[in-house]
């Protein structure tokens, strides 16, 4: 008999937002009448700029050509496209930064699971607490956890607590662990790490031979030059740390997936025999036996986000939905509601209001006022009374979801 992997049975009852598309689905059923705002998911709504576009269909029509048409590229990307990701987004930071370093991917979700397999099952491996949801279950999926408690949280998993008391931002530990995730623009607080902070971070890397797992996704939405872009503006993150981005937010390519992590040369590790190996070829190994790249038309829509304008395109695209989250904020905050994030992020974080946990306050929101957001709890045990609310969405239905919920439910 054919044996699955057991692992599987370990996770709690549902992903976070399946739970959520059913209970939205139940409702709607229930109130087919109901005009239901959705300000759940990260995912975005507004059409893709128009420099993608014309890139994409031009290499649509590529493909009707024997002299244009192409096939397999390369695992890693096609150069034209890995040279302008760090002419534009790692040059002008002083990143020091390598085409080659650079591994084209179909979305940084996709690679944030994948990464786990070239990791050994004996790492002890951290997560912030409140916490994208992947990290922890593609672990559980890993094998490198034990089974959940009765609060949800996984043994074997060192949780580090990002709360109101430390505005979000976990302390450094005196304990040695092997895997960091860290995410900045922070998903779901919408909290920012200084340079300071992340300093601090990648000290404490070189000093227990860690590595950083950093997903930047939003570092778009940074508005404040001061604050860094990528933790390889910081010194010594080149021994530490492993970078993923996206063109999710900042071209609107969720649904046309592209992504792209970043591995140094000079990131090590020292293997059972005491060598010492590179990361880098490990990496470039598992994507070429297990990935065939993202597609040509994809990757040349990709491009088009570096052209003059792309760039202009895709900065009207961010900060709109930076509008859309100051709108919330603002609205929030002038009901009364405790606010966090939305300044240098897509997201909200609210503190629900009467005690009500996440998930009632959810269902409160969805029943009163037909507006979906995601429950803090769903982000981990941190995450309990606290809420967040996605910019994603057209300005009409961000203002009228502020004024539903301005008219039904008082803090």
């Amino acid at each position: 008999m054919a044996k699955i992997n057991e692992n599987y049975l370990k996770l709690k009852a549902g992903y976070l937002f399946p739970e959520i598309g059913r209970r939205v689905n139940t409702f709607i059923d229930n109130n087919p009448d109901a005009n239901v705002i959705k300000l759940g998911i990260g995912d975005v709504t507004e059409p893709l700029p128009e420099a993608c576009r014309i890139a994409m269909t031009k290499a649509v029509n590529d493909m009707a050509s024997r002299d244009t048409f192409h096939g397999y590229g390369p695992e890693k990307g096609y150069a034209w496209l890995r040279e302008k990701i760090v002419e534009f987004d790692y040059a002008p930071r002083n990143c020091n930064i390598a085409a080659d370093e650079i591994f084209v991917s179909d979305g940084s979700k996709c690679d944030t699971g994948n990464i786990l397999d070239i990791f050994s099952h004996d790492n002890t491996i951290a997560v912030t607490d409140p916490v994208y949801p992947v990290y922890v279950d593609t672990n559980v999926m890993q094998g490198n956890t034990g089974n959940a408690s009765d609060t949800g949280e996984y043994q074997g998993l060192h949780y580090l607590r990002a709360t109101e008391a430390n505005n979000f931002t976990p302390e450094i530990p005196d304990t040695k662990l092997d895997i960091i995730y860290l995410c900045y623009p922070n998903n779901p607080t919408g909290t920012v790490a200084t340079a300071d902070y992340l300093k601090q971070w990648v000290d404490y890397a070189l000093a227990h031979d860690s590595i950083i797992l950093f997903d930047a996704a939003y570092r778009d939405f940074i508005t404040d030059s001061s604050i860094p872009l990528s933790i390889y503006e910081i010194d010594g993150a080149h021994k530490c740390a492993i970078e993923f981005r996206s063109f999710s937010k900042n071209a609107g390519f969720t649904g046309i997936r592209c992504g792209f992590t970043v591995i140094p040369k000079q990131l090590t590790v020292k293997i059972s025999s005491g060598e010492t190996v590179a990361l880098h070829k490990f990496w470039s190994r598992r994507q070429s036996t297990k990935f065939n790249g993202a597609s040509y038309i994809v990757q040349r829509g990709a491009s088009a986000v570096y052209t003059e304008a792309g760039q202009q395109q895709t900065k009207t695209l961010i900060r709109f939905y930076l509008e859309n989250a100051q709108l919330i904020r603002a609205a929030l905050t002038s009901q009364g509601y405790t606010v966090f994030g939305g300044e240098h992020a897509p997201y909200v974080w609210l503190k629900t209001p009467h005690d009500l946990t996440s998930w009632d306050f959810f269902d409160k929101l969805l029943n009163d006022t037909h507006v979906v957001g995601t429950p803090g709890s769903g982000f981990g045990l941190s995450g309990e009374g606290f809420f967040r609310l996605s910019a994603f969405n057209s300005r009409e239905n961000v203002q009228t979801a502020m004024d539903r919920i301005a008219a039904k439910l008082t803090v």
